[in-house]
């Protein structure tokens, strides 16, 4: 299947976000899936960053500079296209309603902004770990879906903080824990690096959490 590039944004740095249109394929996908895609047999795997009523699919991008795929990614200009092949994955939301966490570093938000933007009104804090101010992609969005009054808490956290920062600061890890408290009817969605993930996960089993609450991607 192909897909035609509607437009990109710039997110921070060397981060995009990309929006597309499929030439031949109706959309049809739950938010936390990924779809796969493929240039000159060079095949990558981006989780979808936009909510399934929309007519087409975004993704959110880091650019590595000597990569084999995303150079090209960022190379491409509205009007081009890409095959691609999907949705896959079952990082997706429980059908039964519970209070959550989401647990996200760097690109590991878009799939939570998949779903963030899908949710009917259940109670969900959103725990975004990065190093820099910068690299709070969608930070503004997030702000304003905090700022709705609903049951949405947004909780950014940076391991390296400006002089000026008056946040969380420090590893998701610990402020999990903490949003976590002594409750255990609560659902956990990991996506982030490998290290992470498993490290928050041991975490977690340590506190009693019962496993089958830990629901988690890791992209490395």
């Amino acid at each position: 299947m192909k897909a035609r590039l509607k437009g990109s944004r710039e997110l921070g740095p060397n981060t995009r976000h990309f929006e597309f249109e499929p030439v031949d394929w109706k959309t049809a996908f739950v938010p936390g899936q990924f779809l796969s895609l493929t240039h000159n047999e060079v095949t990558r795997a981006y989780s979808i960053a936009s909510p399934p009523h929309t007519d087409g699919f975004a993704l959110c991008a880091n650019l590595v500079e000597d990569g084999r795929f995303s150079p090209f990614l960022f190379d491409m200009q509205p009007g081009d296209e890409v095959d691609f092949k999907g949705p896959y994955g079952a990082f997706i939301m429980k059908q039964t309603p519970s209070d959550s966490i989401f647990v996200a570093t760097g690109t590991g938000i878009a799939p939570f902004r998949s779903m963030l933007l899908s949710l009917p009104d259940r109670r969900v804090t959103l725990i975004f770990g990065v190093r820099h101010r910068e690299g709070l992609l969608y930070d503004e969005e997030l702000q304003g879906l905090a700022g709705e009054g609903k049951n949405f808490q947004y909780v950014p956290t940076l391991t390296r903080p400006p002089r000026d920062w008056t946040g969380k600061t420090g590893r998701v890890q610990a402020h999990v824990l903490e949003a976590l408290g002594e409750r255990r009817d609560m659902d956990v969605y990991i996506c982030g690096l490998r290290e992470m993930v498993d490290d928050l996960r041991a975490k977690l089993k340590e506190t009693g959490l019962d496993r089958k609450r830990i629901i988690y991607e890791k992209y490395d």
